[in-house]
């Protein structure tokens, strides 16, 4: 006689979440190709808007990443003309504010992120965004 079959197992939270977010981050990535960003560098560009002239510590505490990260997502930005070093009390860390061609780029980049904003709220439905930000509250 043959053992009984396992139980059935739901898929693993973490990976579902995870390809949850590849698949909005795609989504946003997409919107806002035409402006030459990803999400992830808006992101930080919003950020430096909102809080600079900002550190890398500071920046990689409000944006929730390792100060290594957020140097080499800004040394990216940097090059690409987006923000600029500025002097501050402490030499050895130079605080970071937008560039001109930063200012510029959140300008345009409002209405497709919005667009992308406006995707997500249809494909989750009102239930599904109240669940994620449950999600993001809980932890």
């Amino acid at each position: 006689m043959s053992a009984a079959p396992a139980p059935a197992r739901s898929a693993c939270y973490c990976i579902t979440l995870r390809g949850a977010a590849r698949k909005i981050s795609a989504i946003y990535d997409a919107a806002l190709a035409p402006v030459g960003v990803n999400i992830g560098q808006l992101s930080l560009l919003r950020r430096i808007r909102r809080h600079g002239p900002v550190s890398l510590t500071e920046l990689g505490r409000l944006a929730e990443l390792d100060r290594s990260t957020i140097g080499r997502n800004a040394r990216v930005l940097e090059k690409m003309g987006l923000v600029e070093g500025r002097s501050g009390a402490d030499q050895r860390e130079a605080p970071l504010a937008l560039s001109p061609a930063g200012e510029a780029l959140l300008e345009r980049a409002a209405p497709l992120w919005d667009a992308a904003q406006a995707e997500i709220e249809h494909r989750l439905g009102a239930e599904g965004l109240a669940a994620l930000a449950r999600l993001a509250e809980d932890f």
